[in-house]
This record gives structure tokens, sequence and C-alpha cells, in this order.
């Protein structure tokens, strides 16, 4: 993502969860695999979806919601009336922001105009002199905006990584056992551009960080079930968390396959619940033995995996790891090739072809969104260049191979795009064998308009397969659904017991070039007991194939949008086609990101890059802007 993608460090509360799901932007791949086939398609149901509900995410927290009387003098003072006193809330400027888009009370059959009210809560809690005491003029505020607002919502529980300047973030912060933790220890505050990240740990419940946020959640929803019933059947989804994922050092820019690897969580907590992870697995000592090629006494004996083979002394072949060694190899990079004359935009991919010591590999698509690429070549004017295919290398001996890529831009027709040697090193480092060779396809030579880079794998590299590492990986990505239905559980405990739930994720395989093994969020993108599926959707993974294909053998039966973005300007005829097509795959609403106006003025705070404007020149964030407006006051038809 460009630096430029986030907004002043003015309104953090606002510019958190902003860059919440701007970090979609900055690099990753791991769930790649799963668009491929892990899962059975869901069941589909033939009938015509119901209206696609539209919940545009509108900044009035900072604006209206917190503290209103310490902000008063940035407001309009009529505006300011309707956020403070005894009965302020945020729904007039709701509704002055939404009412451009579309009037209350006029609709359409496909769209229904609601709105998605996120809760940081964390920005609940006031300092007294008895410690942390929820604000209870805060949470009142948040209730009366539900009461006073006629639109549907869509309630985000938002408490993540990316700090809001809640003053208790830095008491939280304090204290390690609210931190994840690498090898090296618990991960102190970093940075993503112009936020500060708190790297919290989703370990253990048994944190105080936990306990804060059953709080504040307890305290806005009891409040918010005292409403009338009527009100609270406005609330149509929760949304927990937001982005909830493990973490590792450098979040702005270390997410991709650089050395050295760290990631978390390798707290005592952890470390003992991954060797009760295997016991669960294996029963006994001995099977797992087995499985690793490996002698350990006991389960307590086990370690999870921290250390590189290729610069560290390792006690044990199972200490090692590095985004490779649970066993498959990234092959990726980006391709451009200009359209011919009368190509239609959008048309047919390009297809990448990889050979290992001339045996076909298999293919890819060129359709991958690559930010970066299109930065550094802003006259491609396109950022899907990119392109990668996995390769499970488990079973593959040991040995000395070459790959060999190839763009197929014609049908049949093959153009080199290079050739990269690399090593697959035994357990005990044994000097790597020269393999048979098989002649590589007829090809023809390369467009002189073509432009294309390999990535991955770098020229003479090595690589090595631990299978400790998926099972670490696995157990990774279990904390994480952990945490979350745990979450749930709170959450069941309200009147909002009945009211849908959804997960707020990245999915990474929208990003060839991020290491999601570092994230480890696979298993919570899979079907959870009593959790829907809710994606951040950003460029590509909007209207292309990748997050359809992925979506249809994924086993859900729908999903929401928790936050929407093309990356580019589409008009209103495109955006409609692209919006049925998330109804009719089972989409149940669709957030993005819209900036507070009050009688047409748009009102002075930290601006968010991503916001759907008509001052936003941004990824054609004007144009998109129109283009819903122009479906949601068109008349009456069906996505």
């Amino acid at each position: 993502m460009p630096a430029s993608a986030t907004a002043p460090q003015t309104n953090v509360a606002n510019v958190a969860i902003a860059l919440a799901a701007c970090a979609v932007l900055a690099a990753g791949a791991g769930g790649w695999a799963l668009w491929q086939g892990q899962f059975p398609a869901a069941a589909r149901s033939a009938a015509a979806p119901p209206p696609l509900l539209l919940a545009p995410m509108v900044g009035v927290i900072d604006t209206c919601i917190l503290a209103p009387s310490t902000t008063a003098a940035a407001r309009p003072p009529e505006l300011s009336a309707t956020c403070a006193g005894p009965e302020g809330s945020a729904a007039a400027l709701l509704e002055s922001t939404l009412s451009p888009l579309q009037p209350q009370g006029r609709a359409t059959a496909a769209y229904t105009l609601g709105y998605t009210l996120p809760v940081p809560l964390l920005q609940l809690f006031r300092q007294s002199g008895d410690g942390w005491a929820i604000d209870q003029g805060t949470v009142d505020r948040l209730v009366r905006t539900v009461r006073d607002t006629e639109r549907p919502l869509i309630l985000y529980l938002f408490a993540t990584h990316f700090a809001t300047d809640a003053p208790l973030e830095q008491a939280l912060a304090q204290d390690p056992a609210n931190l994840a933790q690498t090898r090296d220890g618990p991960l102190a505050p970093s940075r993503y551009y112009e936020s500060v990240i708190h790297n919290w740990s989703l370990a253990t419940t048994q944190n105080e960080l936990t306990a804060r946020r059953v709080q504040a959640t307890q305290a806005l929803l009891e409040a918010m079930c005292r409403l009338p019933a009527k009100d609270i059947a406005k609330i149509k989804g929760v949304t927990l968390l937001g982005e909830l994922h493990q973490l590792f050092p450098d979040f702005e820019a270390g997410m991709g396959f650089d050395a050295p690897y760290r990631v978390t969580d390798y707290s005592p907590a952890s470390v003992a619940g991954f060797q009760q992870f295997l016991r669960g697995e294996f029963g006994r000592i001995g099977q797992l033995n087995r499985v690793l090629g490996a002698d350990y006494a006991s389960f307590d004996a086990v370690q999870p995996p921290s250390r590189d083979i290729r610069t560290e002394l390792l006690q044990r072949f199972t200490e090692h790891i590095d985004s490779f060694a649970h066993g498959s190899l990234p092959i990726g990079g980006w391709a451009y090739v200009p359209p011919t004359p009368g190509q239609k935009e959008g048309g047919a991919p390009a297809w990448v072809h990889v050979y290992r010591n001339g045996v076909f590999v298999g293919k890819t698509p060129v359709n991958q969104g690559r930010q970066d690429v299109l930065a550094a070549k802003p006259e491609f004017g396109d950022t899907n260049t990119g392109w990668r295919l996995d390769m499970d290398f488990r079973r593959l001996p040991a040995g000395e191979y070459r790959m060999d890529v190839f763009l197929e831009s014609t049908p049949g027709s093959l153009t080199p795009l290079g050739t990269r040697h690399i090593a697959l090193i035994d357990r005990d480092q044994s000097a790597p064998q020269a393999l048979p060779q098989k002649p590589l396809p007829a090809s023809v030579p390369a467009n002189t308009a073509l432009q294309a880079h390999i990535d991955l794998p770098a020229e003479q590299s090595s690589y090595y397969y631990n299978p400790l590492v998926p099972l670490w990986h696995r157990f990774r990505q279990q904390q994480v659904v952990d945490y979350l239905q745990f979450f749930n559980g709170v959450v069941n405990q309200s009147c909002l017991a009945d009211t849908p739930h959804y997960t707020h994720q990245i999915i990474p395989f929208s990003n060839p070039s991020w290491d999601a093994n570092k994230y480890a969020i696979g298993s919570s993108l899979q079907p959870m007991q009593g959790v829907r599926l809710g994606v951040s959707l950003y460029g590509d993974a909007t209207y292309s194939e990748v997050f359809s294909r992925w979506y249809g053998r994924s086993g859900h039966a729908g999903y929401g949008v928790t936050e929407f973005h093309p990356l580019k300007a589409l008009n209103a005829a495109a955006v409609q086609q692209m919006l049925g097509q998330h109804a009719q795959r089972g989409a149940e609403f669709v957030s993005f990101f819209m900036e507070p106006r009050w009688q047409g003025a748009l009102l002075e705070r930290g601006y968010n890059t991503f916001s759907l404007d008509p001052q936003n020149a941004q990824f054609g964030s004007a144009t998109l802007y129109q283009s819903v407006q122009q479906i949601l006051t068109a008349p009456t038809t069906a996505p």
C-alpha cells in the first residue's frame, strides 16, 4: 500500500478503523490454495436474493460520538447541538451524509441503504479514581444513534492491533501478558505508516486486554438491549473485533517472504497449548515421532520450531522454520502485456506456465492485484499484473532443480520469462545432486512490449521441509478461531444472540506477495459454528474470479463484505453488475468507507483515502460514489 493511502494522525479512532482495512493492500498469499479447491461447493439457492444491504462506514465516531464537548469548536454549531447534550447522538450527521446517496424512505428492490456503526471498544473507558470505568456518556450516544436513525445497520465491535489513541491502550501495552510474543519475547508497539500498532495477544483470553474487551462489549450490548424491540431489530449483523490474526515484527513491510522469520505466538501459554494440541492430534508420542522422524521423549519436550538452519545452530532438525518450511514454495511475480487494438478491458487473462526440470508443474492466471507494480510503473494503468503458483515440495527428492517460467499471452504460444535454479536439501544437509532434465516446450521470442519479473524463488536458493512446521501453523490458526469463538460467546449472552455474527477478516490470497502463514487466518476463513464469514475485499477481489472461485469451494452459505473498494473508477452499470454478482453469490451486506458531511459540507477530520466521496480523487473514489448514487436513485431494478 502506498504511504499516501493513510490518513493524518489526527482523529485516531477513525484512522485506525480505516487502516485496519488498508493493510489488505500492503502485501501476501498463503490462502491461495483455498480457492484452488480444498472445500466442497456450498449448496446454492435458485431463488432471487433479498435486497442487498449497503452499509457504509461513516466517520461519525471522532466527529460526534467521542467526547463531543471537546470537539465542538471544529463542528458547525447546529451539528454540535445534535451531537452533545442529554439526547445527543450521531443520527443527524448520519442522515445528512447518507441522504444524498438515497433519501430516507426511498428504496429499490435491489438495495437497502443502511450504515455500519463502528464501536472502538477500548475507547469506551475513562480513567477514574478507582481505575478504569465505562464512559457511559459515550455508550449512550452510540445507543441513541441506533434509536434515532431509522436505517438498518451493521454493528462493528472494533478492537484490533491498530491503535485508537484510547488512554487505556497505553496502560494495557505496559503488561507483557497482553502482548503477542515471537521467539524473542513480547512485541513492542510499532507503526503502520501513520498509525501506532499495539501487538495484542490472541494466544490467551486470560489477560486484562480480553477482560476489558469483554467489559466494553457487555456494557454496550446491555445498553443496546434496553432499546425497544423495533430499534434492536434495526441491527442486521454484528462483526467481531475487526482483522484478527497472528502478528510479526515490522508490520508495515514484514508481510512478505524475507528473512529473518519471526511470528507469534511463543508465549509460555502458547507453547503449552501447542503441546496439548499435539497430544490431541497424535495421542502417543511415538506416533508423532514417526511422522516427524524424531525421538522426543514426551509431548512436553516438543518446542515450536523457531530457528533457521541456514544461519543458526540447531539441536534438532525440527527446530527449523522459515516461510517455506511447511513444504510449499511460491513461484510468483508480475507480467504486463499491452492490450492489442480492440481488445476488451477485463478480457481473458494471460497465463503463466511453470516447468520443473522440464516437467510441467502447472499454470496460473496473470490477474492478481499488485499495487506496488502500478506505483512503480503507472503507465501500465492496471494493477492486475500479479501471478503466483504454489509448488508442494514435501514429497520431492532432495537435489538440484531448474524452474522455467513461460508466459502464454495467446493460446498455445509460450514466451520464456526466466529461469531459476534451486535446491531442495535433506535434513542432514547433504550436498544436493543434479537431477535428470527433460526438454522444455517450444517457445517464441518475447514481445518487445512485454515487461515481467520473477520475484520468487530467488536464484540459487535452497529449501528444507520440516513436518513440524505445518502442525505449528495449524495450531496458530486454531488460536485465531478460538479467540473469535470466545468473543462470539460474549455476544451470544446478549439480546443479539440470534442476530447474525460475522468475522471481519482479510483474504491473503488477494495479494500474491504475502506470506499468509504469518497471519495464520486460514482456519478462520473456513465455516465456523455460529459465526458467518465477513471479508474485506479490495481491488480485483471485488470484481474478478479470484474471490468468487475461492468462495464457491469454501462451504459458506452466505457472507458479509466488511470493507469494499475496487481501487479503480467504475461506472454505474459496472458497479451494479459487481454488486449484483455478490448478491447472487450470497452476500448479505457490503460496507465501504464514507466521509461525514453536514448539509453537504465535508467535515474537517483525518481523511480516509479509501472513502467513497465526491471530492476524493484517489482510486476512482469520486466516480464510485457517483455510480452508487445513480444506482440508489434510479428506478427500481433488480441486481
